[in-house]
């Protein structure tokens, strides 16, 4: 299991160091403005300050993203299959072609988020806020329905 020993985001620089939680040995530095095509697949981002980064197609594949505050992040073509982002703040981010499919989104913040076809597929939005989201062109095989209806705040009149 990897883990995010230091996260410095600056005004012109962000340094991320991921560590072997066993040995505290680094397996990777990230260094630059924006994390544009960075492979942080499995990484422990849980509870991290990302909001306006720029991650867009990087490989967050099973990363740990719990209560991360992604909001108005770049995460355009990135791949978040499998990630735990459970209660992150993603509020006003640019999803727009990302690979969301088996991802934990339960209780999410995704209001005002640009989804536009991302894949959906079997990834849980239950408790998900996405009011004001843009849905189009989204890819939801297996998820189900009612679970994007409740996150859309919408009644349903029978």
């Amino acid at each position: 299991m990897m883990a995010i020993e230091q996260l410095q985001i600056g005004e012109f620089a962000m340094t991320i160091e991921i560590r072997n939680r066993s040995t505290n040995a680094v397996i990777k530095t990230v260094e630059g403005e924006s994390l544009i095509k960075a492979d942080l697949s499995g990484a422990n981002l849980s509870g991290a300050d990302l909001s306006g980064a720029n991650l867009s197609r990087a490989n967050l594949s099973e990363a740990y993203l719990s209560g991360a505050n992604l909001s108005e992040a770049d995460l355009s073509g990135a791949n978040l299959s499998g990630a735990d982002l459970y209660k992150a703040n993603l509020y006003k981010a640019n999803l727009s072609g990302a690979d969301l499919s088996g991802a934990d989104l339960s209780g999410a913040d995704l209001s005002r988020a640009n989804l536009s076809r991302a894949n959906l597929s079997r990834a849980n939005l239950s408790e998900a806020n996405l009011s004001g989201a843009d849905l189009s062109g989204i890819k939801i095989t297996e998820t189900p329905m009612a679970q994007i209806i409740a996150s859309l705040k919408i009644e349903v009149i029978k």
